[in-house]
């Protein structure tokens, strides 16, 4: 099943020296000083997993990219996409999270940047181009990543998350599937395992496995850890919970261990590894739901929603990973004049959750880095280009509910669906029941009309607002994903890395400063002042603790 590669494969970057981490007991520890160190960052969503909320396309990456390059022609398409991912995260990201105090950032992927359905298995080496580059910059700043498999062949789960283009996850049912999993795994793992600034492999996000007592998906986690040690037993494992990271049932079943005749091992618990939830509370920070006012029962509730999500880590005695996180923020548009003070609720129970991941000692990486205001702990503005030359199309995708991800009541569009979701339920008793069965009918409607079916009749739409325009025109609009400098960038060293700080562009996107500053005090930095020996005033990084002390 392997192929020889790494004659068309460039050598990957040296690493800056660092310590590799390691699992002990139910803790990430450095293996220099067998120290305790807690991973605090962010995901860095919509980058080598483009999602639609995130940038603004409809439906599904894949279809997004089609109907670019039919529309830019092969080169306009390159140029495009590479320097969107240019602008999305460069050195001034890297050098923005490291002034938070931020030591981690997991970086979700899609194998599409590694080979192709039609010649599987065959590596395209000019998808480690930007994976090279993100793990090198966060290095250079003393940043960790995680690398996390967010859309497999096939879609290992039925969400607009994993690139699936139906609400059915094929990846359970063909192993020939699993095996280019296995495969892209085994060549990710060959390049960076002797990279000590890779913290470790998140092998699938969310996965959703309908087999009784998740049979398929334990099957494929013992394949793809053996397969990922038997090139690299350094580097941590983190795993993600059945049915979109919630359900843990058969992953303690007691089975022969083959590696120990005789003795037990629990089916799905391997070593040196940590176990991921994803602790978002939809309660109070999403559109629909009520409002955080932080009281000692809100506060409960969040504690209790954490605790649900944990007790088999807990039960076991292993490491928990905190992998996403965090609120939907309001805008004026979409949530009228209190929208301001809505988000200062919704980034207090993101403080509140903090503090529970403070006395559990657990790591964590917030969801999400980058967006156009969503989610992001930076965003791009109404005002930049690319907001102001797409915001009509950007309206109509609002108004048609098209996306689920934060989304806002349409009451035109729900009393076209609810009739239909009402007679589904009155003709079938199981509908409701489906896999996953925290979806129920609405969301198993929704996703396959609205998300999919309908959406994917507007990418054509979409990439006509493309049409006709030239490099330096989409250059213009593309900047808009740039950082905008300002008090919160620290400025590192001229001339570092290869090319970065050139051809940057102008920014524009801001970041969410109430948010900033909580995860900037919640991990004890600060920004100061500080007048040069030629007179200048630079703002640096001070770690408070280390002041004080």
């Amino acid at each position: 099943m392997l192929i020889d590669y790494t004659s068309s494969l460039p050598p990957p970057p040296t690493p800056p020296p660092g310590s590799f981490l390691k699992i002990s007991g139910t803790t990430i520890v450095d293996t220099k000083t067998n120290h305790p160190l807690l991973l605090r960052g962010c995901g860095l969503g919509g980058f080598l997993k483009m999602e639609n909320f995130i940038t603004g396309f409809p439906g599904h990456e894949q279809r997004h990219r089609e109907a670019m390059r039919l529309t830019l022609g092969p080169q306009l398409y390159e140029f495009f996409f590479d320097r969107f991912l240019h602008h999305f995260f460069n050195e001034k990201d890297a050098i923005f999270l490291a002034s938070l105090g931020l030591n981690n950032v997991r970086v979700p992927f899609d194998y599409r940047h590694f080979e192709d359905d039609m010649d599987p298995m065959v590596l395209k080496p000019q998808g480690f181009k930007h994976l090279d580059r993100v793990i090198s910059l966060c290095a250079r700043h003393g940043i960790y990543t995680i690398l996390d498999l967010h859309a497999t062949p096939g879609g290992h789960n039925p969400s607009w998350h994993s690139n699936n283009l139906t609400a059915h996850a094929a990846f359970w049912d063909h192993k020939h599937f699993q095996d280019r999993a296995v495969w892209l795994w085994t060549v990710i793992a060959e390049r960076y395992k002797d990279n000590p600034w890779v913290a470790g492999y998140n092998p699938l996000n969310e996965p959703a496995d309908r087999t009784p007592g998740a049979g398929k998906l334990l099957a494929f986690y013992k394949r793809v850890e053996k397969a990922i040690r038997a090139v690299d037993k350094r580097h941590i494992l983190f795993w993600d919970a059945n049915t979109l990271s919630t359900d843990w049932f058969g992953f303690d079943v007691l089975e022969e261990d083959e590696d120990r005749p005789g003795k037990k091992k629990m089916r799905g618990v391997f070593e040196n590894s940590a176990y991921s939830c994803h602790d978002y509370c939809y309660k109070y920070g999403f559109p629909r739901f009520d409002r955080y006012k932080g009281t000692p029962e809100q506060k409960q509730f969040l504690r209790d929603n954490y605790d649900r999500k944990v007790t088999f880590m807990k039960k076991n005695n292993l490491c928990i990973w905190n992998g996403e996180f965090g609120p939907v923020y309001a805008n004026e548009i979409d949530d009228g004049p209190e929208w301001e003070e809505i988000n200062k609720e919704r980034i207090n129970m993101l403080s509140d959750q903090l503090q529970i991941y403070d006395a559990e000692h657990i790591s964590w990486a917030i969801w999400l880095y980058k967006d156009i205001g969503f989610q992001g702990m930076v965003y791009t503005p109404p005002t930049s280009p690319w907001l102001t030359h797409l915001s009509a199309f950007l309206a109509k995708k609002r108004i048609l509910m098209l996306d689920q991800w934060g989304n806002r009541p349409q009451p035109h569009v729900e009393a076209l669906f609810l009739p239909l979701e009402q007679w589904i339920d009155a003709n079938s008793a199981t509908a409701k029941y489906m896999y996953p069965p925290t979806w129920g009918t609405t969301r198993h409607l929704t996703r396959a009309v609205r998300e999919t079916f309908l959406a994917e009749s507007f990418q054509g739409e979409f990439a006509g607002y493309f049409d006709g325009l030239a490099e330096e025109e989409l250059e213009a609009l593309l900047e808009s994903f740039g950082l905008k400098e300002g008090k919160e960038v620290v400025h590192g060293e001229e001339g570092e890395g290869e090319g970065e700080g050139e051809g940057e562009g102008r920014g524009w996107a801001v970041q969410r400063e109430y948010l900033n500053d909580v995860l900037r005090a919640h991990n004890g930095v600060e920004l100061k002042k500080v007048k040069m020996r030629d007179g200048h005033e630079e703002v640096v990084v001070v770690h408070v603790k280390e002041e004080e002390s």
